[in-house]
């Protein structure tokens, strides 16, 4: 598996097919993996005419495994996406991100307008500005002796999920208790590249989509129906979704 350097952190990635670029941005506690290569998000993109690139962030997957919470704010982890696209040579790309990924992709979509030339949020809706992210509940569970000691019931989705992904749950809980901090409304209010925002309908971690919708300007908004916050992700609504709002945007 290919890796690259952002300063001292190593990152893991996936460059796959020709086309116009798109980089994917995987949810907290998973992996370019099992967010998009299991989900055949990648073979898909690819069927579609598009280059993808996927990074596992940094405290994920094969990526370099990182204890201070102060290594993983939100633009830490956004820098490593721009980091990657300046290591292959990407000027400018499409970015989906899911759940934490999609809070980076808001990020470089308000920051880094002339890298980001459509932004697509997946998992994340008015969780992103009100800060009812998964919290210190969630990285109590992370850090339990084992499943059956946490009673939280998304601390153990969340843990099960970290014990099914092999993940390190150190790195995990400091990943989480760093990358906390909500974007602003103001700031959301002020992202200018196309925008898609998909949730589940029951997704009971993202909070609302058509709030968030409200906020950032022109964006629009796929319902993803009757599924949670795990099992939006491979849904086939999501994904022909995705590639219409692609054909349609600048």
């Amino acid at each position: 598996m290919p890796s690259f350097n952002n300063g001292a952190v190593e990152i893991a990635f996936l460059d796959e097919g020709e086309g116009d670029p798109i980089l994917l941005v995987h949810g907290f506690a998973s992996s370019k993996n099992v967010n998009w290569v299991y989900p055949t998000w990648v073979s898909e993109l690819r069927r579609n005419g598009r280059r993808v690139v996927a990074l596992d962030n940094r405290g994920h997957g094969d990526s370099e495994k990182l204890y201070d919470p102060a290594q993983y704010s939100i633009p830490a982890m956004a820098g490593d996406v721009i980091a990657l696209m300046d290591h292959l040579d990407i000027g400018r790309a499409d970015v989906m991100g899911y759940s934490l990924g999609a809070r980076m992709t808001a990020w470089l979509g308000r920051n880094e307008p002339t890298r980001v030339r459509s932004a697509i949020l997946g998992g994340i809706g008015m969780a992103m500005i009100d800060g009812k992210v998964p919290g210190e509940n969630v990285a109590a569970a992370l850090e339990a002796p084992a499943l059956e000691d946490v009673t939280d019931p998304v601390g153990r989705t969340f843990r099960a999920f970290a014990d099914q992904t092999r993940s390190d749950r150190k790195a995990l809980a400091a990943c989480l208790r760093g990358s906390r901090d909500p974007m602003s409304m103001e700031d959301a209010a002020a992202i200018s590249v196309p925008v898609l925002i998909a949730v589940g309908t029951t997704d009971e971690v993202a909070g609302s989509a058509a709030a968030l919708g409200n906020i950032i300007p022109d964006s629009e908004v796929l319902d993803i129906p009757n599924r949670d916050h795990m099992r939006a992700v491979g849904d086939k609504v999501y994904k022909t979704g995705v590639n219409e709002f692609l054909s349609r945007r600048p």
